[in-house]
C-alpha cells in the first residue's frame, strides 16, 4: 500500500467516523452506555458499602465475644 492510498483510506475512515458520530442514534447509544456505566458504578459502591458494614459487624461481634471470655 502506498502512502497516498493509506492517506486516502485514513481520510475516508475519518469522514465516515465523523458522520457516524454526529447521528442522533449514535448519541443515544453513547448516552445509554454512559447511563449503564453510572448505574454499575452505583451498584458497585452500594455493594462495597454493604461489605464494609458486614466486616465492621463481624469485627464488633468478635471484639464483644473476646471481652466476654
Amino acid at each position: 500500500m502506498t502512502k497516498t492510498t493509506a492517506f486516502l483510506v485514513g481520510a475516508v475512515a475519518g469522514v465516515a467516523a465523523y458522520t457516524i458520530i454526529r447521528t442522533p442514534a449514535f448519541k443515544r447509544a453513547c448516552a445509554g452506555v454512559v447511563a449503564k456505566g453510572m448505574e454499575l458504578k452505583e451498584d458497585a459502591a452500594a455493594f462495597a458499602q454493604s461489605l464494609k458494614e458486614d466486616a465492621q459487624d463481624i469485627a464488633a461481634e468478635k471484639k464483644y465475644a473476646a471481652s466476654k471470655a
